[in-house]
């Protein structure tokens, strides 16, 4: 009843590492340290099971794709597919990114700021949309693999996409909804990966939930203190969803009842501090009830003497009636209710409680206020809740309050955050609800009621 796709970038490239553009012509190939890279995520997805795998045709993709296959071990080859080329971006391919920038440095501009407006010129004269064209050719593919692939089938599956960095994060925003004006907040490393998952569920055709984003740290598991993408200008923000309570094992609704940690949250606490230890924060801030809070001091062990401060705006949602509630309790006394909680979270109106609209405002609030306070070379650690962090993520992704289950947030997972050009202008989502420092590339935390 659902389908698991794994989008994979292919590994470093030549022209990767000359930084070189590269579009979708085929000049460069994977480097040594590309082909490392390949075999590390084949490991990493060896407990899988894999029915089908699809790559782009360019070569530094096809290598990815049989590296990765072959260490993985389930015998699989990857189908090639036109529509997982890469951006057209002919006019460049083969330069240096600062021959471009000094060559068409309008364009360039345009390139790093509003990519979808991005118009080039064909060999022939006429003029085209890179971005727009790209989203076109990502939308084929998804309906190509949704026909092949359904998620109302009987019977789960699980599909590989090994592409490039343009045409997965169009993949992303066709799946998602979203415009092509979203394409620089999102990031993608070479070799890393992101989990969607994929369910045909009530009046909706497909709902798609993005379980990570961005993964790389199984690209270096000999590290002690985890892997996360390098920062570079401007500040980065580092948001955690605390450890398991009680609660969320039984699947009760908890909100703002004050329900500490459980032993497995504590630990879980201690392995996000162990994942991030290496970073340098300045700041912390935490939602004001007892289960954020522990978690936050259990990743500062690390880090000595930096500030936590408490930020009511963070405190989980509301639920008023529902809260300490199982769902099965809720389903005998608000049947319609649930159903619309979970089909169309923002018409809901919790009994005397708060509505997801209500969350958003404060949530948002305290995360945009937290934003603006840091130097450009700042990192902060933001510890919350599932709601709140969901509407936040949704927010900065340019999602709706409408779409806050199309964001997963696990106990304990981690999501980094950067303003490269500062806090008043997009943000990118490096990456997004890293749970390998718990246990394997899947989030495997309890599920929980929000």
């Amino acid at each position: 009843m659902s389908l698991r796709i794994l989008l994979v970038r292919h590994g470093l490239s030549s022209f990767n590492l000359e930084h070189r553009i590269q579009g979708r012509d085929d000049l460069s190939s994977l480097t040594e340290e590309g082909v490392k890279q390949a075999l590390a995520t084949g490991e990493a997805l060896r407990d899988l099971s894999i029915n089908a795998a699809y790559s782009s045709p360019l070569r530094r993709a096809h290598d990815t794709a049989t590296a990765l296959l072959a260490a993985q071990g389930g015998g699989l080859e990857a189908s090639l597919d036109d529509d997982l080329r890469e951006v057209d971006l002919a006019p460049w391919s083969g330069l240096l990114s600062s021959e471009v920038q000094e060559r068409f440095p309008e364009a360039y501009r345009v390139w790093k700021q509003q990519p979808e407006q991005l118009q080039l010129e064909r060999a022939d004269g006429s003029s085209y949309a890179p971005i727009p064209e790209l989203m076109e050719q990502a939308r084929r593919f998804v309906d190509r693999l949704l026909a092949r692939h359904n998620p109302a089938s009987v019977e789960a599956q699980t599909v590989l996409v090994v592409g490039h960095n343009a045409i997965l994060r169009c993949l992303l925003l066709t799946l998602l909804g979203l415009p092509a004006s979203g394409f620089r907040r999102l990031r993608l490393d070479n070799a890393s990966l992101s989990v969607l998952n994929l369910s045909a569920t009530g009046d909706r055709d497909v709902v798609v939930q993005i379980e990570s984003l961005n993964g790389t740290t199984h690209l270096h598991p000999e590290v002690c203190g985890g892997w996360l993408p390098a920062k570079g200008a401007g500040p980065r923000l580092l948001l955690v969803r605390h450890g398991e309570t009680d609660w969320n094992r039984q699947g009760r609704f908890q909100g703002q009842i004050d329900i500490p940690l459980n032993d497995n949250g504590r630990a879980q606490a201690a392995a996000a501090g162990t994942y991030l230890r290496k970073l340098t924060f300045q700041r912390a801030y935490t939602s004001s009830m007892s289960r954020p809070r522990q978690t936050a001091e259990g990743i500062l062990s690390h880090h000595p003497g930096v500030p936590l401060t408490s930020v009511r705006d963070l405190v989980e949602i509301g639920h008023g009636q529902w809260e300490g509630c199982l769902e099965s309790e809720i389903e005998d006394g608000w049947a319609d209710l649930l159903a619309a909680w979970k089909q169309a979270p923002e018409t809901v109106q919790m009994p005397d409680g708060e509505t997801i609209h209500d969350v958003w405002d404060r949530s948002l609030r305290g995360w945009n206020t937290i934003a603006a306070s840091l130097h450009s070379d700042e990192t902060a650690l933001v510890v919350a809740h599932d709601a709140v962090n969901k509407t936040i993520l949704c927010g900065l992704l340019g999602l709706s309050a409408a779409d806050i289950w199309a964001v997963k947030q696990g106990n304990g997972g981690v999501t980094v955050i950067d303003y490269p050009n500062g806090a008043d202008q997009p943000p990118v989502v490096v990456c997004l609800n890293q749970t390998a420092h718990l246990g394997g590339v899947l989030d495997r935390t309890a599920a929980g009621a929000l």
